[in-house]
């Protein structure tokens, strides 16, 4: 059987992750209360800070400020873009 949550970003039941995504308890409260639609969302979003902010995921540092803002993104007041970001004009 699917694993089914009730997403904390998209407020519905949808299906969940098919595993925690880090061995943390944060990676366990995504896995509890995150969709795959919303993770599949936040993917797209960290994209955009690690551009924006020139991250290296390998950095230790820029790891802890992508947590933050994965953090935010799910559990806090929703994602808040980097204040120099500019959406993209379709």
């Amino acid at each position: 059987m699917a694993h089914e949550v009730f997403c904390v970003k998209l407020k519905k039941q949808l299906p969940g992750l098919d595993e925690p995504p880090f061995d943390t308890e944060l990676g366990q409260k995504i896995y509890d209360n995150v969709s795959q639609e919303a993770w599949r969302q936040w993917t797209e979003t960290c994209k955009m800070i690690l551009n924006e902010y020139r991250l290296n995921p390998a950095r230790r540092e820029d790891q802890e400020v992508i947590v933050r803002h994965m953090e935010q993104f799910f559990f806090g007041e929703g994602a808040v873009a980097p204040k120099e970001y500019v959406p993209p004009t379709h």
